[in-house]
């Protein structure tokens, strides 16, 4: 469940302002279009902004850790003597 802000949202930047493959920002995985039109949004279409975010990042965390992990060897069928 997200939760509702009362406050306006900060610009997620940190300041890591380099596109990666995809076009989307290293830092705050923001899209050209979604950093350029930020302060023109309204906080609806901000909060649409960060769960799209928060989805991208969590892709690219679980991309990081699938390519991290050592290859399994594939099961043996019986033993081997």
């Amino acid at each position: 469940m997200e939760q509702l802000e009362i406050f306006p949202l900060q610009s997620p930047c940190i300041g890591v302002c380099q596109a990666n493959n995809k076009g989307y920002c290293k830092g705050c995985f923001r899209s050209r279009e979604e950093r350029f039109n930020w302060l023109t949004m309204s906080p609806d279409q901000q909060q649409d902004v960060m769960r799209l975010c928060r989805a991208r990042k969590a892709r690219v965390l679980a991309a990081l850790r699938k390519a991290q992990e050592p290859e399994q060897a594939p099961q043996q069928q019986g033993w081997d003597f």
